[in-house]
């Protein structure tokens, strides 16, 4: 989290019994899972690895009459946990349970990031953790959709077919005379392509890196448009955290001024050294990206 919005929840504390309760609060779980904090804290936003490495963000929803009313949560998870709340709970508690929820679904995840990670994914922007489906392109204008099982990721999924002509016909009696063959230990997509008798088409090296996501700044895809920004202006996210279980998207524009925020950010000539804000894994960015 930037310092500056560190310095100001820390101000906001001494105003109220409130803000005093969510920035000790914020203090136990750590400043450096906060991603944001809204003006009147009402609003906060935690970072969290699951034990893959992969990044999850949490947005809670305080009441001013917290802790006597529960916090509300979203997450781009396929269903939220069962919040177990008491006055005498806090938003360790609440951190403590999403990461014992994020534990159960290790499994479904790891099914997703094989299948998005290799096939050919239709609206892969679209394509998020907490939806368990995926349409797939197979080739000649044919397309399936999987539905994977949640909770029993490794089991068969439920496969629809999309497509005109023999071919998708072919494909659908192809699925159905080989469904016995489905193995739990064999990789999902071994699996697949055995029953459906194809090798399916995988993603090329430049369809992976070539996915338009919003900054995980200012959450915009693009910048505004306006002469301040210079050439930059109106640009899309131009940068992306190497960290494969991140691979959180930024423009240069941002993180630069987000890294210049930090007192640990070292600066070699025209580039800045830091810290993924969501992984805190080692980032380096040109100055050159920054506004005129």
């Amino acid at each position: 989290m930037e310092v500056n919005q560190q310095a100001r929840c820390r101000e906001l504390a001494k105003s109220s019994s409130f803000y005093s309760t969510v920035y000790s609060e914020i203090e136990e779980v750590g400043w450096d899972h906060l991603v944001r904090a809204g003006g009147d804290l009402s609003f906060l936003i935690f970072r969290v690895l699951d034990k893959k490495g992969r990044v999850h963000v949490m947005e809670i929803q305080l009441d001013k009459a917290y802790p006597r009313v529960p916090p509300m949560v979203s997450a781009d998870v396929p269903y939220i946990f069962n919040l177990k709340w008491s006055m005498n709970s806090r938003l360790k508690n609440l951190v403590q349970q999403f990461e014992k929820h994020l534990e159960k679904l290790q499994g479904f995840w790891s099914t997703l990031d094989e299948i998005d990670r290799s096939l050919q994914i239709v609206d892969s922007k679209q394509a998020s953790r907490a939806i368990p489906s995926r349409q797939i392109h197979v080739g000649n204008d044919c397309f399936i959709i999987l539905f994977i099982d949640i909770n029993d990721p490794r089991s068969l999924p439920e496969c629809r077919f999309m497509g005109l002509g023999n071919t998708v016909n072919s494909l659908r009696k192809t699925w159905k005379r080989n469904v016995d063959k489905w193995e739990r230990d064999k990789a999902f997509l071994e699996n697949l392509e055995c029953l459906l008798n194809t090798q399916l088409p995988r993603l090329a090296d430049e369809e992976t890196n070539n996915h338009l996501d919003e900054c995980g700044i200012c959450y915009a895809q693009y910048l505004p448009i306006g002469d301040e920004l210079g050439p930059q202006t109106g640009s899309a996210t131009d940068y992306t955290c190497e960290n494969n279980s991140c691979s959180k998207a930024f423009h240069s524009m941002c993180l630069v001024d987000w890294l210049r925020s930090i007192t640990t950010t070292r600066q070699s000539f025209n580039v800045l050294f830091g810290n993924c804000p969501y992984c805190s894994e080692p980032i380096a960015v040109k100055i050159n990206a920054t506004k005129n």
